[in-house]
């Protein structure tokens, strides 16, 4: 019974660190330490890494047009620079911290939709600005605009994944 006890303690234990060590405040400055793609960076915040999937935007796959592009352009922007997060405390399915990058005044979620590298994802934002910024960019033939055909990433995901589905079968 008292060895039960101490489980069921140490688990206790676990479990409230963990919940305490998860919560960060809204805004805090980082260290961005990697890009992984052109909306998702990892930064370093007090010794532990953090990954942090860009807000309100959706850039292109490596492997689609722009891709590498989109990456490029978001790393020259913050990477080994410290940034400032600013987020309301939500993660994706994937424990990636949703929030807005801004370095010097400028908030690299909307430097990436301005410039063409990325696209207002509407199925988790209202913020119209984006769209603003997206039609601009759209009329301008900026980054993946200039593109004749274009597949939005979510659709190029979505593709990507049926086509796997088939194969297996």
């Amino acid at each position: 019974m008292t060895k039960n006890y101490f489980v069921y303690l140490l688990i206790l234990v676990a479990c409230f660190s963990f919940i305490s060590s998860d919560k960060l405040p809204n805004e805090f400055f980082a260290k961005v330490i990697g890009v992984k793609d052109g909306d998702t960076i990892e930064v370093l915040f007090k010794k532990n890494l953090i990954i942090i999937r860009l807000e309100h935007i959706d850039c292109p796959e490596k492997k689609q047009p722009f891709g590498q592009k989109a990456k490029q352009f978001t790393s020259d922007f913050c990477f080994a620079k410290k940034v400032k997060v600013i987020n309301k405390g939500k993660y994706d399915r994937y424990r990636r911290l949703i929030a807005t990058i801004e370095y010097e005044g400028e908030i690299l979620n909307k430097e990436l939709v301005s410039n063409g590298y990325g696209l207002h994802f509407r199925k988790y934002s209202k913020d119209s600005s984006y769209t603003i910024l997206e039609e601009q960019a759209k009329l301008q033939k900026k980054g993946m605009w200039s593109q004749e055909k274009l597949i939005e990433p979510w659709l190029y995901r979505k593709r990507k994944t049926s086509k796997k589905k088939k194969t297996l079968q």
